[in-house]
């Protein structure tokens, strides 16, 4: 019996024992009231079988006859081994006039040894997902690498593109490398254009997140450390969404597969050789024809970009650490040794840890007291020129012998004279005491 089954049983022994009424039983049986009377009396002449199915055990009127199972399985020995069964119930009915369901082919295979049944796979699903409602909502931003020049130019060249969820519009730039500074300066020519968007949606990479290592969940280390980017995104103010799969960012993804057809033929028309050449087609020509013919209008007309307000871009997209100040007030970065200027020196300030900024116009900037302080590299220095003075030769002293010393003469002496008479003065008081 299953177990449905065992259940029925049970609530039938209930009900012929009064324990529940015949209505409850046929409501948890999921049947009429009669059909549980009709069950309790046969249940008197056939015993628990009742809740068996008549039909169980039986052939069934619509098995195919035994010859033509082997004549099919036969002919798929012979000529189509190595067929799936689709495929050989395709073939057993147009070559051989063998109508035979691609399942029951399947079974018959599998009872012959000639298909291995494969376990059941569950596909990832991805469902979609509506659009968001307002321009600079959510923007997908991603990096796409192709050799966008052909043989004109580089290589390969980096396609960073951000891409507007509500509306498609598009803002792209190409970069020599997919780095950490060269994303933030695409990201920087967005905010001047559009605004800080309210969040964007990104793959897992090392620039977004942190690369941690193996048990750090069991392990418990502390707080999660965050990337330059990831900093910078909190300081902005934008949520960053990480992507679990490419099909999840499937707009940005889409967009580089009809990036990768109409860029690199607009660039190959346009006679570009470089990456300055195609960042400035693609800035005047393409993107600005792309958003005419591809952006839709979102279903909200609220446009959900920020101001800038007072947000210092220049801090905040920059290269940030904390680094000790040395005793000669110089700090260590990327190798090299860089001077505070002698006016901002102030005292407790060595051996401190100071905010440093490596901008992304090379400049080094520490912040020192709530200001910012330019730092300059000391091999840049001007070499101040020492004079080196000769050691004199050295001069013979004049040591004068043991107790000739005039500092010395009458000390000895002195002192001997004034100990006796010392002496002599305590002998004569212990006498006459």
């Amino acid at each position: 019996m299953s177990q449905r089954e065992r259940d029925r049983l049970h609530w039938l022994r209930q009900a012929e024992a009064k324990q529940i009424t015949q209505a409850q039983a046929a409501k948890r049986m999921k049947v009429s009231e009669r059909w549980v009377r009709r069950l309790l009396s046969r249940r008197k002449r056939e015993g628990d079988r009742v809740v068996v199915h008549g039909l169980r055990g039986r052939r069934s009127n619509r098995r195919l006859p035994e010859r033509v199972k082997r004549r099919a399985v036969g002919w798929i020995a012979k000529r189509y081994r190595d067929f799936g069964p689709t495929l050989a119930s395709e073939y057993l009915e147009a070559e051989h006039e063998l109508k035979v369901g691609k399942e029951t082919v399947r079974k018959w295979m599998i009872e012959g040894g000639l298909w291995k049944a494969k376990r059941a796979q569950v596909s990832k699903v991805h469902p979609w997902r509506a659009r968001r409602d307002s321009w600079g909502e959510l923007v997908q931003w991603d990096t796409s690498v192709h050799a966008w020049l052909e043989d004109r130019g580089p290589e390969k060249m980096y396609l960073v593109a951000l891409i507007d969820d509500a509306t498609n519009r598009l803002h792209a730039r190409f970069v020599e490398a997919d780095t950490t500074e060269q994303n933030m300066r695409v990201l920087w020519s967005y905010l001047e254009r559009y605004g800080r968007p309210q969040a964007v949606y990104t793959d897992k990479a090392g620039m977004f997140q942190p690369t941690l290592a193996r048990g750090w969940k069991s392990e418990d280390p502390g707080a999660k450390t965050e990337t330059q980017l990831g900093r910078a995104l909190r300081e902005l103010g934008i949520e960053w969404i990480a992507a679990h799969s490419p099909q999840a960012k499937g707009r940005v993804e889409r967009c580089f597969g009809t990036l990768q057809d109409r860029l690199v033929k607009a660039l190959r028309q346009a006679g570009g050789k470089s990456l300055e050449e195609a960042n400035a087609y693609l800035e005047a020509v393409f993107l600005p024809e792309w958003n005419r013919r591809f952006t839709r209008v979102a279903a909200s007309e609220v446009d959900g970009h920020r101001s800038l307000e007072k947000l210092g871009l220049a801090s905040i997209l920059s290269m940030v650490g904390t680094r000790r100040v040395a005793n000669d007030y110089t700090v260590a970065w990327s190798g090299a040794k860089w001077q505070i200027p002698r006016s901002s020196i102030r005292p407790g300030l060595r051996g401190s840890r100071l905010h440093i900024e490596q901008r992304l116009d090379g400049s080094m900037v520490a912040r020192i007291a709530g200001a910012f302080v330019g730092l300059q590299r000391c091999e840049d220095l001007p070499v101040q020129k020492v004079e080196i003075k000769t050691a004199q030769p050295d001069r013979k002293r004049f040591k004068p012998a043991p107790g000739r010393s005039r500092w010395m003469q009458g000390f000895r002496v002195n002192g001997n004279a004034a100990w006796r008479a010392y002496r002599q003065q305590q002998s004569e008081a212990q006498r006459t005491g």
